[in-house]
């Protein structure tokens, strides 16, 4: 800017003439602004100085050395640089859509969410980050979308460890908020009732119903509330405490590679497992324990899925209609028919508490995971330890209805875990539990990726914890 009053084109030139700004050069056959010193334009590489193509003086066949293909991205940047904004990776243009979509190219622009990993430290690892884990997840958005609608979230009480995950409703208003909001206010909240001291079964609910209610509040009518699925995770003293709401899972995968229990039938339900008499369904009051009792809990010797799903695929085999088998074949397979949202109705938050009489993982995932390896034995054979071996992933899952499924829109592909282990290792979970729950989602995307997929992993017994700090969660950038 000047103050010459010369300069400005109402007020004329010394001359009396009118002033005007002079054009800025540009390209003869793209248009695109070129700067001096140029000998290519680079939008389009043609060599500034020669004629347009087609015009006299230009041969019908290009000149060796005439002219060169060049991207127009290192220009791009720097206007980008200039300007303060992150430029596409692409093609360095810095005109980003607001859903995330370069406008030059088309682009879609990587997200921090896309590719998540956290870890809590063990007491006494190095305060670089070196050093044992108590608990590890990551989180993918898969191949086929465009956005990663999972959220995951790990804690450490003064007893253990809590693990969330939640996967969005991709049929609702933004499934990617409902299960941050879910996994994060879940996580915070188990930590700070198990170290007042809470029952963990009478923590697991009450953090399950403030998430539900976390969640609800994000929707502007009930015709547009986000929503989506619910699974925590707690260990403390020699228990597991387990909540879910939807279909989001929860395993035991045993170190002793001792064969598979399943669940969901006779008196393996997680439901009949309670101690108390209770169902998963009923209230009870908060004993104020510092330490669960595991006299009468149900032990949990062999590879196991802990969750029942809220499915209508679940519906359908508990009432012998189907077998599973036809159950997960159907078309309806994956509809849910409970879920944390403002047009879920009563949430009721299923809780189960198990003993372990052995050493093991607690594996906490979406149906990312377990779409292509639903049983136990399966994913406990993708890890290190006894037992362990090649896994076969089941068939790639129907396309799922639009209705009431924890699936995401449609979107680019995904990229991977950074730093997985290479070929077919197989981490063991108690020594690298981050290098297992890689593994786990490396097998997810070489499967196929058609979803987004998030697991958390915890060796059992766990190595102590230090003093709780914030709870670790994919709404932050990593």
């Amino acid at each position: 800017m000047t103050d010459d009053p010369t300069a400005d084109p109402a007020h004329g030139t010394a001359d009396g003439t009118a002033a005007a700004k002079p054009a800025e050069p540009t390209c003869p056959v793209c248009r695109e602004i070129v700067y001096p010193g140029y000998v290519f334009c680079e939008n389009c590489g043609h060599k500034l100085g020669d004629p347009p193509p087609g015009e006299p003086g230009e041969s019908a066949a290009p000149r060796e050395g005439a002219t060169i293909r060049q991207s127009s991205a290192s220009l791009a940047r720097r206007r980008a640089a200039a300007s303060g904004a992150r430029p596409c990776p692409e093609c360095g243009g810095a005109a980003i859509d607001a859903d995330g979509y370069c406008e030059r190219c088309g682009l879609r622009q990587p997200a921090e969410r896309d590719h998540i990993e956290i870890g809590l430290p063990a007491a006494g690892a190095d305060a670089n980050g070196s050093g044992a884990l108590v608990a590890a997840g990551a989180s993918d958005r898969g191949k086929r979308y465009s956005r990663n609608e999972d959220a995951l979230a790990l804690a450490a009480h003064a007893a253990g460890v809590v693990a969330v995950v939640s996967d969005g409703v991709g049929s609702s208003q933004r499934p990617d908020e409902a299960s941050r909001t879910a996994a994060d206010t879940a996580a915070a909240e188990l930590a700070a009732l198990l170290d007042a001291g809470r029952d963990p079964e009478d923590a697991t609910r009450s953090a399950a119903l403030k998430a539900a209610g976390a969640v609800a509040a994000l929707a502007a009518s009930p015709s547009e509330a986000p929503s989506c699925t619910y699974v925590s995770a707690v260990t403390r003293g020699g228990a597991l405490t387990v909540g879910w709401v939807g279909d989001s899972r929860a395993y035991w995968l045993s170190a002793d590679g001792g064969g598979t229990a399943e669940t969901g039938r006779e008196d393996t339900r997680p439901d009949a497992t309670r101690p108390d008499g209770l169902g998963p369904d009923d209230t009870e009051p908060a004993t104020g324990d510092t330490e669960p009792s595991t006299g009468d809990m149900a032990e949990l010797g062999a590879s196991r899925q802990l969750t029942e799903d809220d499915s209508w695929a679940a519906i359908m085999v508990a009432q012998g209609a189907l077998t599973e088998a036809e159950a997960e074949a159907h078309p309806n397979a994956h509809v849910i028919t409970a879920w944390l949202g403002a047009d879920a109705g009563e949430v009721r938050p299923h809780v189960a508490t198990f003993r372990p009489t052995g050493p093991g993982t607690l594996l906490v995932c979406s149906d990312g995971l377990w779409n292509y390896f639903p049983a136990a034995a399966d994913l406990a054979s993708l890890l290190g330890g006894p037992g362990g071996g090649p896994a076969e992933p089941a068939q790639e899952p129907a396309q799922e209805p639009a209705a009431a499924t924890s699936e995401a829109p449609e979107g680019g592909a995904g990229g991977g875990p950074e730093g997985e282990p290479a070929g077919g290792e197989r981490p063991d979970p108690a020594a690298d539990p981050l290098g297992a729950a890689r593994t786990l989602v490396r097998h997810a995307l070489d499967a196929g990726g058609r979803d987004n997929i998030t697991v958390a992993v915890i060796p059992f017994p766990s190595p102590p914890v230090p003093p709780r700090t914030h709870p670790e969660s994919t709404e932050q950038h990593r």
